[in-house]
C-alpha cells in the first residue's frame, strides 16, 4: 500500500510538473493559421522520416455508438477574425450523406513542455464548433460542442500537427466533443469524432494500443472497419478499399 501511495504521488507532481509548465499562446496564435492542423492531409513518423496520408477521423453518433463519419473538406481562417475557422464538409451516418456549413472558434491556446521532445515547441488550441447541415436533407440537423488540435513548432519555426508520438500506443489528434440536434424533433445525441482515437467514447473502444470495436456494438456500422483491421487476407484487403473510398465526393 505504500509502495502504490509512493507511485500516485510521483503521478500526481509529474502531472502538475506538465501542466504548470504551461504558457499562455491566446494572443500570438492570432499570427498563426492553425487550417493545417485542424485538417492535416499527411502525418509523420519516425521523427519526419516517414509521410503518411491522415486517416479519417473516427466517430459515433447517438448512446448506441452508431458509427459516424465526417470530412471537413475546406477550413479556411477568417480574413476578419483569425480566431475563427471556416468549415465545409460532409457527414454520413449509415446511408445518409448531408452537407454542412459552419465554424471553429479558437478560445485557448497554450505552449507546454513535452519532456519527450524538448527541444521543440509543443502546443494546442482549444475552443467550440458548431455545424448546420442543409435543412433540405430529412434527417438533418447541427453539430455543437468543443475540439481540441495539438501542434507544435518543427526546429526551422514552422507549425506542424503534433505526429510526434504518431508511432506509440494511443495516440490521437483533433477531439471533437459534442452533439446533434435534430432540426425537426430536437432531439439531442451524443456525437464524438477524432484523428486515430474518438474522444469520451465510453466502452466503444476497447482496445490498448490502438482503436479497437467492442463486440457489443460491432453491428452499429463497424463491421468493414473489423474486416479491415483484421488481417492481410483477400476479405481484409477489400474492406480496406472500402475504407479508403471518397464517400463525401
Amino acid at each position: 500500500m505504500k509502495q502504490l501511495s509512493t507511485i500516485l504521488i510521483f503521478l500526481i507532481v509529474d502531472l502538475y510538473g506538465l501542466r504548470s509548465q504551461e504558457t499562455d499562446y491566446f494572443d500570438n496564435s492570432a499570427k498563426l493559421d492553425f487550417s493545417s492542423i485542424i485538417n492535416a492531409d499527411s502525418i509523420y513518423t519516425d521523427n519526419g522520416k516517414k509521410s503518411y496520408k491522415r486517416n479519417e477521423p473516427l466517430g459515433f453518433i447517438s448512446n448506441d455508438y452508431q458509427r459516424f463519419y465526417i470530412h471537413f473538406i475546406s477550413v479556411i481562417q477568417n480574413p476578419d477574425n483569425p480566431y475563427e475557422y471556416l468549415v465545409y464538409g460532409k457527414s454520413k451516418v449509415k446511408t445518409n450523406i448531408c452537407e454542412f456549413q459552419g465554424k471553429i472558434i479558437i478560445k485557448s491556446s497554450k505552449l507546454y513542455k513535452n519532456l519527450e521532445f524538448p527541444d521543440l515547441q509543443t502546443g494546442y488550441i482549444s475552443g467550440d464548433y458548431v455545424f448546420f447541415e442543409d435543412n433540405k436533407n430529412n434527417a438533418s440537423g447541427f453539430f455543437k460542442g468543443s475540439f481540441k488540435s495539438n501542434w507544435y513548432f518543427d526546429k526551422s519555426g514552422r507549425l506542424k500537427y503534433d505526429d510526434l508520438m504518431a508511432s506509440a500506443d494511443g495516440f490521437e489528434n483533433n477531439e471533437f466533443i459534442g452533439n446533434w440536434i435534430s432540426y425537426k424533433s430536437k432531439t439531442s445525441f451524443p456525437c464524438n469524432w477524432g484523428d486515430y482515437r474518438i474522444p469520451k467514447s465510453g466502452d466503444l473502444d476497447t482496445g490498448a494500443g490502438e482503436f479497437w470495436i467492442n463486440e457489443k456494438y460491432q453491428k452499429n456500422g463497424w463491421e468493414n472497419y473489423i474486416r479491415a483491421m483484421q488481417s492481410d487476407s483477400p476479405v481484409s484487403l477489400k474492406a480496406r478499399k472500402i475504407e479508403a473510398e471518397k464517400w463525401w465526393k
